[in-house]
């Protein structure tokens, strides 16, 4: 199931990559589920590209992305469901992979491969690391507790799973994905393949770049953290915080070198609610002693640095 929304750049990719695998009507359904875009026209390129082993569906009016992935679900008639996104694809051997995990254990909900990062010519840029503790299948959600050590492009999930659970939470917004694969972990159970065959697209175009620059997707790890707190006696908020307010300091810190003011004072703007000034003053410090350090004055930098920390440890 490939939900989509306005960009269809890289949805032929994708499509192709599912064709490719080999599977026919009779053992794969392959439908797009569009959420009623306003521009660049997904029907057409299913309709001709891919005659009748695509199906497509549209949306008669935008529900947003949550709710499209829902979609996906309910419109599925298979017992396996994989949701994959618009500008990621998969690699030969993908299904094989899902196919091997869900055989040999019936029993679990959730099963996955890794994945690469590409960027806009599908270049591999980096790749997701091993999920050595679902390795084997586990009842296990701490592996999402400060991370998403898994991307939707990898993940294929058992009907009965969705349908028990409830499908994709729509007040979760950038970490839905995070929240549904915790949630089936701890209830069904999970097991992570260490192969890599799924591509994930990183680049300025998608929606989770759009909440990056307005750091919609800190506040989303925020609510995120206060589900799990109340869910899972194991999960530490102070840890959860950190990481929310490390994610804010990298994004105002890639945003200002790109001379985005706008999305580098969002993100600004969340780190100073997230970090003690302390914290935030051992930050720049830091920053500023690489900086001294790399044009040839880092005794200078140093001594101002431990003045002004020990300056700052009084007030």
């Amino acid at each position: 199931m490939v939900p989509v929304y306005n960009r269809t750049k890289y949805l032929a990719e994708a499509l192709d990559s599912v064709v490719a695998q080999g599977f026919d009507e009779s053992e794969m359904q392959i439908e797009v589920i569009d959420d009623c875009s306003t521009h660049d026209d997904a029907e057409v390129l299913v309709r001709t590209r891919y005659a009748n082993r695509v199906s497509f569906h549209r949306q008669p009016h935008r529900v947003g992305m949550a709710s499209n992935w829902n979609t996906c679900i309910q419109r599925a008639k298979g017992s396996l469901i994989h949701i994959l996104h618009q500008d990621d694809f998969i690699a030969n051997g993908y299904y094989r992979e899902i196919k091997n995990l869900a055989d040999n254990y019936p029993d679990v909900g959730l099963y996955s491969t890794r994945t690469f990062f590409v960027d806009e010519q599908s270049i591999i840029t980096g790749v997701i690391r091993r999920v050595r503790e679902l390795e084997q299948p586990a009842k296990a959600p701490e592996p999402f507790f400060y991370q998403t050590p898994i991307l939707c492009a990898s993940v294929t999930v058992r009907r009965a799973s969705y349908e028990a659970l409830g499908g994709f939470s729509l007040d979760s917004g950038y970490v839905t994905d995070c929240e549904m694969w915790a949630r089936i972990t701890s209830a069904h159970g999970a097991v992570v393949s260490p192969k890599v065959l799924a591509f994930h697209r990183q680049y300025d175009g998608t929606e989770t770049h759009r909440m990056s620059r307005t750091a919609e997707g800190i506040k989303d790890i925020c609510r995120l953290n206060d589900i799990f707190a109340q869910r899972y006696a194991g999960f530490s908020l102070v840890q959860g915080k950190a990481r929310a307010a490390a994610a804010a300091w990298e994004g105002y810190l890639g945003f200002k070198l790109l001379g985005d003011r706008a999305a580098a004072a969002a993100n600004w703007e969340m780190c100073v609610e997230l970090t003690p000034a302390h914290q935030r003053l051992a930050r720049h410090l830091g920053m500023y002693l690489r900086r001294a350090h790399r044009l040839g004055v880092v005794g200078t930098a140093s001594r101002i640095a431990t003045k002004l920390s020990w300056q700052s440890s009084l007030k």
